[in-house]
């Protein structure tokens, strides 16, 4: 039998290299002949890199880049496909843990992020995917642009570096200066969010709360937002502030679209024509999958449901294995191509206390699963 285990991370708990791993080893204790095909996914947060590096080999290329405070630090992006593809995490030198106790989403910048996207076309890659998670900024992708050749200028004429605190003051935007690198190259934002850029449901007022900002701040952030949309617009002749997925990380997918022409693309479905998934299913028998809580956002295109869409086209069967799911939802799941639904929690027990054995949990649930099976 063939098995292709493509799971989400449990947030929180396991890590999708985790559970591949986990449910690996429970299959060839029940099925020691069969063959395992194992693609951990990320959402383009932190771990994007080395999930697509595991699950296609490839090369981690490491770069000394600006952090989200303009300070050096090491940093990293992987090579695929024999080269013809890189994969830039931007939580590798914008994320969230960079910053720890001085978030300050007003200051902090994408400017490395550019960087990175800069040296992995410099190595003449045919795509370049930007996984948009897990980012300490707020700054719409503008310090990603000034990298990569983009110049901003305020009222007085002056050029600086906008961060989120600075983008209401850009008065003109400069597009002629783009690194050529990037000509003929394809540009893919990974990003798993419809947010606008600004407004109630937008960057500022969803997302920089746990980047450190208040009530006034995210006032403040959200202003600014307004301010490089109207820029934006003057210079492209495009409005993009209502655009489903602008606001992802910061409005760093109104950056890539804006200053990097980039398309925004669900990440699942980004992993899926990645990893080649069509063909690796064609022979398989079981499709495990699953993410920490199946909810209506899962309906919406994450992870499970972008699996099951793809594998119902072929008719396979696909298991979806879960920390906790809610049962209003299930019954759709299965009408868009999920088999069955299995929750990993054997008691009724608080989150805080069975997230301690959600490794023992998920590795017993799997293995009922295989014995029935079997």
């Amino acid at each position: 039998m063939k098995f292709v285990l493509i799971p989400d991370s449990f947030k929180g708990t396991l890590s999708s290299v985790q559970i591949c791993k986990i449910t690996a080893e429970k299959i060839r204790e029940h099925f020691p002949d069969s063959e395992i095909t194992e693609i951990p996914v990320a959402d383009g947060g932190e771990g994007s890199v080395d999930a697509f590096l595991f699950a296609l080999g490839g090369e981690k290329v490491n770069v000394k880049v600006k952090n989200p405070y303009f300070e050096d630090m090491d940093s990293y992006f992987g090579l695929l496909d024999e080269g013809k593809t890189a994969v830039v995490e931007m939580a590798s030198c914008a994320g969230l843990p960079l910053v720890e106790k001085r978030k300050n989403p007003k200051l902090t910048t994408t400017y490395g992020v550019g960087q990175l996207m800069v040296e992995a076309a410099k190595r003449g890659v045919e795509k370049i995917i930007v996984g948009l998670g897990g980012s300490a900024t707020n700054d719409g992708g503008c310090g990603a642009a000034a990298a990569a050749g983009v110049k901003f200028y305020n009222k007085e004429g002056k050029e600086f570096i906008p961060t989120g605190g600075t983008v209401i003051d850009i008065e003109r935007i400069d597009l002629s200066g783009m690194n050529e690198v990037f000509k003929n190259i394809e540009l893919i934002a990974m990003c798993d969010i419809d947010n606008p850029m600004y407004g109630s449901f937008g960057a500022s007022y969803v997302f920089a709360p746990q980047k450190g900002a208040d009530a006034e701040c995210v006032e403040e952030l959200d202003e600014g937002m307004k301010n490089l949309s109207r820029v934006i617009t003057r210079t492209i002749g495009k409005d993009i502030g209502e655009m489903p997925g602008t606001g992802a990380a910061g409005a760093m997918g109104a950056g890539m679209v804006a200053f990097f022409n980039a398309k925004l693309q669900m990440g699942i479905q980004t992993v899926l024509d990645t990893v080649k998934f069509d063909e690796k299913i064609a022979d398989a028998d079981y499709i495990f999958t699953g993410e920490g809580k199946l909810d209506s956002q899962s309906l919406r295109g994450k992870v499970v449901m972008g699996i099951a869409k793809r594998a119902q086209e072929q008719e396979k069967k696909v298991i979806a294995v879960v920390g906790g799911a809610e049962d209003k939802n299930i019954k759709e799941a299965y009408c868009m191509g999920v088999t069955a639904v299995f929750p990993i929690n054997r008691l009724p027990q608080d989150f805080s206390v069975s997230r301690q054995y959600s490794a023992e949990n998920l590795s017993c649930t799997v293995d009922n699963i295989l014995r029935l099976l079997k």
